[in-house]
This record gives C-alpha cells, sequence and structure tokens, in this order.
C-alpha cells in the first residue's frame, strides 16, 4: 500500500488507484500526504516542467528543495528539463542561471512536456495534472513497472535535450515584452479585434505589437512569425525563444533545484 500521511496520527492512502498509485488534490494536499517522499531521496532527483510557475503555493517549492537537499545527501544527483517557455521571463531565466550555479543539471527541450513530472530515486513518480481552481491533480505512484517506464520516457527527453548553457548562447533574437501574448493570439487564429479586446490594448497598438513582433522574427507574414517562432524551439506558438547571453561554468549544489 502506497503510505501516505493523514491528517492525523498514522499513514493513509487516499483516492487510491490500487496498492501501489495513488491521487491527491492541490499542492498542500500533496506536501501534507506525500511530502514525507522527498526526505527519502538520495540519490537521483529529475524534474520534468514547463516552467517555474507551475506551483499554486510559491512557497511548496521551496520547501522541496529544503527536504530534498536536507543534509547527508552527498550522492544526490539533480536535474531539471525544462521548455524553453521558462526562458521567456528574466527572473526565470536568472533562476536557472542559479540552479546551474549550484550543480543542478539543467536542460532545454523543444519537444512538449507534461505540467510536470517528479521521479524520485527511480522509486517514486509524481505526475501533475492540468491546473483546476480546486488545485491540480497529483498522482503518485510506486509501482516498479510505471516509474520504471515513466523514468525511460524521462531519460529518452533528456538526453535529446540541450544543457541550458548551449541553447542561450544560440543566435537567436531577444523578443520584445508582450511577445509571448501575441504569439498565443496569433496561434489561436484570433482576428486583430479579439486579440486587442483579449489583452486589453487598442487595435492600433496590437498592430503595432505584432509588426514588432514580426520585425525581430524577420518574417514577411504572420504566418512565418509563428513557423520561425517554432524553428526556435517552441512546441508552441505561446513559448518564446531564448536569447543570446554569455556562458557559464557551474559549481556545486547550493539549496537550489
Amino acid at each position: 500500500m502506497l503510505p501516505l500521511a493523514g491528517s492525523g496520527a498514522g499513514w493513509q492512502t487516499v483516492r487510491v488507484a490500487d496498492d501501489q498509485t495513488s491521487s491527491v488534490h492541490g499542492d498542500g494536499e500533496l506536501m501534507a500526504r506525500a511530502g514525507h517522499l522527498f526526505d527519502a531521496v538520495h540519490e537521483d532527483f529529475v524534474c520534468l516542467a514547463r516552467d517555474l510557475r507551475t506551483w499554486s503555493q510559491p512557497e511548496v517549492r521551496s520547501t522541496i528543495a529544503r527536504r530534498v537537499l536536507s543534509p547527508g545527501k552527498d550522492r544526490l544527483t539533480v536535474r531539471k528539463l525544462m521548455s524553453p517557455m521558462v526562458l521567456t521571463d528574466g527572473a526565470q531565466r536568472a533562476h536557472l542561471r542559479r540552479f546551474e550555479t549550484g550543480g543542478t543539471q539543467v536542460r532545454i527541450s523543444s519537444a512538449p512536456l507534461p505540467h510536470e513530472t517528479i521521479i524520485l530515486d527511480r522509486r517514486v513518480a509524481i505526475l501533475a495534472g492540468q491546473p483546476s481552481p480546486l488545485g491540480r491533480e497529483y498522482t503518485v505512484t510506486t509501482s516498479p513497472v510505471l516509474v520504471s517506464g515513466i523514468y525511460s520516457l524521462a531519460t529518452a527527453a533528456w538526453e535529446a535535450a540541450t544543457d541550458l548553457d548551449a541553447y542561450l548562447c544560440g543566435e537567436v533574437p531577444e523578443l520584445p515584452p508582450g511577445a509571448r501574448e501575441i504569439l498565443r493570439t496569433l496561434g489561436a487564429g484570433l482576428t486583430d479585434q479579439a486579440a486587442a479586446r483579449q489583452l486589453g490594448t487598442s487595435l492600433r497598438t496590437y498592430r503595432r505589437r505584432v509588426a514588432e513582433l514580426m520585425a525581430v522574427l524577420e518574417a514577411g507574414s504572420r504566418f512565418q512569425a509563428g513557423m520561425r517562432a517554432g524553428g526556435l524551439g517552441l512546441a508552441h506558438w505561446s513559448e518564446i525563444p531564448r536569447s543570446r547571453v554569455r556562458c557559464r561554468s557551474s559549481g556545486g549544489l547550493n539549496g537550489q533545484i
């Protein structure tokens, strides 16, 4: 039986699918019921995510970091595989750089990634569902067959991805602020009027921003802009490409995952 901590004394399982797989709802419940699993990881922590804003409660990520990187885990390897979407935001990009400086291995995947998948010592897998007003549903499994399959897929994606330094050092343009939203409206096929209303801007401003984006992408049409964005390694039009920065070296783990 998969042990999930109960609200009272002892252990209990929550929404058990079988004796090795259970589901919980929301970040808070995940930490309350399964937080102890992060304490137990000692060798390999793997995380696949679209960006760093996957937790509805920001303090959850720092709590996980403290529990995973608690003292006495000198053999621990931390790997994070991210979507190019994470590079659309300067703060998230800087955070990834701190990950690398701290010893975390970071790669960028051009293939679509799940909302979040975490694998602990190849023994536990945690899969996050889509965001929901009631909180994401998390599936937690210790099934050797399931964990092995998930780990194999994660490994294949990792090996096909690009190291963060190499990705950031590519000859790719820096896109203007708001480009992510513009690409999303273009990808959705909205009319200019509908897109402007959705973004809360005037029609004239929206068209100007589209023209600026096309100029930066060296595209002669909106279709070419979308193709150019895709060619820069984006899984969706709403994901913005990398900017060119200087490569840096990494050091030892310093509490970042």
